[in-house]
């Protein structure tokens, strides 16, 4: 059980990332296509380096992190990215367990990955507010879990996409 610790300046650091990072998606409006894969390039690997160095889970725990974002709010947040990338928006994905059986290519959309991590890291930090740090470090233990099983691919995916577009962008 945890008891009496504090936050690791690493925990810190990816709370205030992924709060950034949802700053910087509910504000991609005022930014043009290029200067936003930009500052999404420079956010992104730092989230996934940030939830990687994140302590071992140390046990069990009952807590989760709670749904936050309602369903028009993701869809608002969609719409707005759909509408920066525009064309760019869909790209080819091979890390889909489909791939493997499919003779046609799987595409993906990168404001849809986008709005999923969004999703994700606006449920943590709205769970985190107002819990006392033995709590905030359980869930900090379960937002790792769901990288490994869930988000983090997705990261990794619409990380190599903005990549490609900011290459071309040059």
């Amino acid at each position: 059980m945890i008891m009496d610790k504090k936050l690791s300046p690493n925990s810190l650091a990816l709370i205030a990332l992924t709060n950034e990072y949802c700053h910087l998606i509910e504000n991609c409006g005022t930014f043009a296509r290029e200067s936003f894969v930009e500052e999404l390039l420079k956010i992104l690997p730092r989230v996934y380096i940030t939830v990687l160095d994140l302590e071992p889970a140390i046990g069990y725990t009952d807590n989760y992190i709670s749904p936050s974002l309602d369903e028009p709010t993701y869809n608002m947040v969609r719409n707005a990215l759909s509408s920066i990338m525009a064309d760019e928006d869909i790209y080819l994905e091979v890390f889909i367990e489909d791939m493997k059986y499919s003779d046609t290519p799987i595409s993906a959309s990168i404001s849809e990955d986008l709005a999923d991590l969004y999703q994700e890291f606006y449920n943590l930090v709205a769970s985190l507010r107002d819990l006392g740090t033995d709590d905030q470090l359980r869930l900090l233990e379960i937002c790792k879990e769901n990288f490994t099983e869930y988000w983090g691919q997705t990261l990794c995916n619409v990380m190599r996409a903005l990549h490609w577009l900011s290459v071309r962008f040059k």
